[in-house]
């Protein structure tokens, strides 16, 4: 099979398309034939070993692993003979590297995926290329409102960077959970934002949030470009800021970040797990009409280094997605 691999540390030029092995699979395995896929900032940080220090985990010199892409949607090729919940045919979506069997990632044409991990079948009415945008953007949003926000109908609820892959979704998982929602996004993105349910939307290049006098019950900063303490201003007495972003820099100053967030009260930094559960409950946002994704762009699979060098610019209008 055709897959991106890349061997050494660096720019989307360090991304081949390969011929490599197919997966095997075991007893509890899915193999997928995968139609799509989306990549993350994830890829482009593990593409680039930075920060430094998480190449403790990743490798020193070079990548322990050397394949990318967290998310797919593709079509059920074969399954293990312990496999019952799904079966040679079936239209799955899903992914995310601890779920992957290793050695496999969604930027190939064949992928296999444990039966127990995040995998299920696509929501009805959704293109391969839409589905395969939803696993990591759709939970991080998903989890930071619901399990770090808490957020209840009519919360005053405020996403700085609406307009990228992961605010696209904040928007609407938002308003689906009966908030207020406030987008902040550049001039180009106040449309897109507006569109997709914003009940208010802030042009940073004319506006900053911090200093408009209003409050919210949460925050979700997914770009780091105001100060904690000029987001706190913002909080309503019980609200909660969530930053999505690391700090800038290429050694400690995304670990120093995270604790300074931590540190402060009624704010937190953020990670999404993987859960299959929480997949679904995206599934049924989708299928009633509440959630759509949002694509930007789309490559095919030997585009991959093009589509990682567009995302890593950071001015992707929600997902950027590579069909396979």
């Amino acid at each position: 099979m055709k897959a991106i691999r890349y061997r050494t540390y660096g720019p989307p030029e360090v991304l081949q398309l390969e011929d490599a092995d197919m997966p095997a699979v075991g007893a509890d395995d899915v193999l997928i034939r995968v139609r799509a896929a989306s990549v993350n900032p994830l890829d482009w940080h593990n593409m680039r070993g930075k920060p430094y220090f998480a190449r403790l985990q990743m490798g020193l010199t070079r990548p322990r692993h050397t394949a990318l892409g967290a998310d797919l949607a593709g079509v059920v090729e074969s399954v293990g003979r312990d496999v019952t919940a799904f079966r040679p045919g079936d239209e799955v979506y899903g992914g995310c590297g601890l779920d992957l069997v290793p050695g496999t990632t969604g930027l190939a044409e064949y992928a296999c995926l444990r039966q127990d991990g995040m995998l299920c079948r696509m929501p009805a009415g959704l293109t391969f290329e839409q589905a395969a945008a939803v696993p990591v953007a759709a939970l991080t949003a998903l989890q930071v409102l619901r399990d770090k926000g808490r957020i209840r109908r009519g919360h005053r609820v405020l996403i700085n960077g609406a307009s990228g892959g992961v605010g696209t979704f904040a928007v609407q998982i938002a308003k689906a959970m009966g908030a207020e929602v406030t987008g902040v996004c550049s001039t180009g993105n106040t449309e897109l934002v507006r569109s997709i349910g914003a009940d208010h939307v802030v042009d940073y290049t004319k506006e900053d949030y911090t200093r408009a006098g209003k409050r919210y019950d949460v925050v979700f900063d997914l770009v780091a470009n105001r100060g904690l303490l000029a987001n706190r201003r913002v909080l309503a007495p019980t609200g909660v800021f969530v930053e999505g972003a690391p700090s800038k820099g290429q050694w400690v100053g995304p670990v120093l970040g995270i604790v300074k967030v931590m540190m402060m009260p009624r704010m937190a930094f953020f990670l999404s797990h993987t859960s299959a559960d929480d997949l679904a409950v995206m599934s049924g946002f989708i299928e009633s009409g509440k959630v759509t994704p949002v694509i930007d762009r789309t490559y095919s699979l030997d585009e991959a280094a093009e589509a990682v060098r567009y995302l890593e610019r950071g001015r992707a209008r929600g997902k950027v997605v590579v069909t396979v």
